[in-house]
């Protein structure tokens, strides 16, 4: 049997229970046969067999391996086409990968994102003090806190102007709750990509210290016109969604569960603890396309033929028993899991991870410290969870967050 022939799941953006349907995925075997948007692919939901797809090199992102019957499937305006057919270092193979990623990861490596420690906590206690100045009630914090902080520093990396900010978070925030009508997601998009456009445009103008000048004034050498845009766009966009999921998982799990917020307020156990944890637990990323087999490969006793096509799991991987044992249901911060796979695994391993671990770091210790008494508004099983088969989050958190700390 090969995975076109037949799909033995058929994975939906509306269901609430994703962890039970990633159960199911992971008892059925080490690769099984899904549809995702009309495509056929196969599901990598253990961690074993997710590991072994990220890291084989006979399985490429490159889009060009993939079976005309496979390509023929994707649907213009689904949420797979613009990441599977993106021309961009996300899909980018071997030297051409090294050519595009190159650039960025002089800027995002583990030692220049550290020096941003001090501008991310500057950020943060603004937002604080927004949430403070907030009438009393219940607040969404997802929308307040957790998502326009990753954009504002994602935003100050990459030299989106001040003015532009709130433009293009709006737009980005239809997207990343997937709220809203076709036409509705299509034109934010357009008005999405149009600041990005006009932003690059400026810095050719008018280079400035940022990021996107950088990227700028490697046009005509290391990059062509048309990847700069695309670089920036996908940067952006990268650059801060998992991190708006991780935040919101995170506070929600560590409400609902106060003895392990006690470990970390009464400093037993580091921030990033919680953020591992989260990490593994809720991963931010729900699905992740897609895999295309360069020549016929066996991954975990499983024969993928050539062109066809696997999809990452890795909300399922990160519930795995057979990697995290008894633990693998239950959020714990008292000790170290091992390492999960939410950022990835091998030549594309996400070059945001550090910048992602410090947002969500500094933006957790913040908040639980300014606000002692906050609290869910909400059971968390009421959350309406995002309708996406890519992202794993709540479209809100509403809390109520008591008095500040004096």
């Amino acid at each position: 049997m090969t995975a076109p022939e037949r799909a033995r799941f058929v994975l939906d953006p509306a269901v609430r229970d994703v962890h039970g349907e990633n159960a199911r995925l992971r008892e059925a075997g080490a690769l099984v046969p899904v549809e995702i948007e009309g495509v056929r692919a196969w599901a990598a939901a253990r961690h074993a067999a997710l590991e072994a797809v990220l890291a084989h090199p006979d399985l490429s992102r490159d889009v060009r391996h993939w079976s005309a019957e496979g390509r023929r499937a994707l649907r213009a305006n689904g949420s797979l086409a613009p990441i599977v057919l993106a021309a961009t270092m996300l899909n980018a193979e071997g030297a051409e990968h090294r050519r595009l990623r190159g650039p960025l990861s002089r800027v995002f490596s583990a030692r220049r994102i550290g020096a941003l420690r001090p501008r991310v906590e500057a950020v943060t206690a603004g937002f604080v003090d927004r949430l403070a100045e907030l009438p009393p009630g219940p607040v969404d914090l997802r929308r307040e806190f957790a998502y326009p902080l990753p954009c504002e520093v994602i935003s100050d990396v990459m030299g989106i102007p001040p003015e532009r900010r709130a433009e293009l978070a709006g737009d980005d925030h239809v997207l990343t709750t997937t709220r809203g009508t076709p036409e509705q997601l299509a034109s934010a998009r357009a008005g999405r990509d149009a600041v990005i456009r006009e932003t690059v445009a400026e810095r050719r103008r008018s280079p400035a210290d940022d990021l996107i000048s950088d990227l700028v004034a490697l046009e005509g050498g290391e990059l062509a016109e048309d990847e700069v845009f695309d670089t920036v766009q996908e940067l952006y966009v990268a650059g801060h969604v998992t991190t708006v999921n991780l935040i919101t998982s995170a506070v929600r799990l560590l409400l609902a569960d106060p003895g392990q917020l006690d470990l970390l307020r009464g400093g037993a156990r580091p921030w990033s603890a919680a953020v591992e944890e989260a990490l593994r637990l809720e991963s931010p990323l729900r699905h992740f396309p897609m895999r295309y087999a360069v020549r016929d490969v066996e991954i975990c006793g499983t024969t993928v033929r050539k062109g066809e096509a696997v999809l990452a799991c890795f909300a399922a991987a990160g519930r795995d028993p057979d990697r995290y044992g008894e633990r693998a249901a239950r959020f714990d911060v008292a000790s170290d899991p091992p390492p999960h796979l939410s950022f990835g695994h091998g030549p594309h391993f996400c070059l945001g991870a550090p910048l992602g671990r410090l947002v969500g770091e500094v933006a957790l210790s913040a908040l639980f410290a300014a606000f002692p008494g906050l609290a869910l508004a909400k059971p968390p099983d009421e959350l309406d969870p995002v309708r996406s088969v890519l992202a794993l989050s709540t479209t809100t958190l509403p809390v109520l967050l008591g008095g500040r700390a004096r």
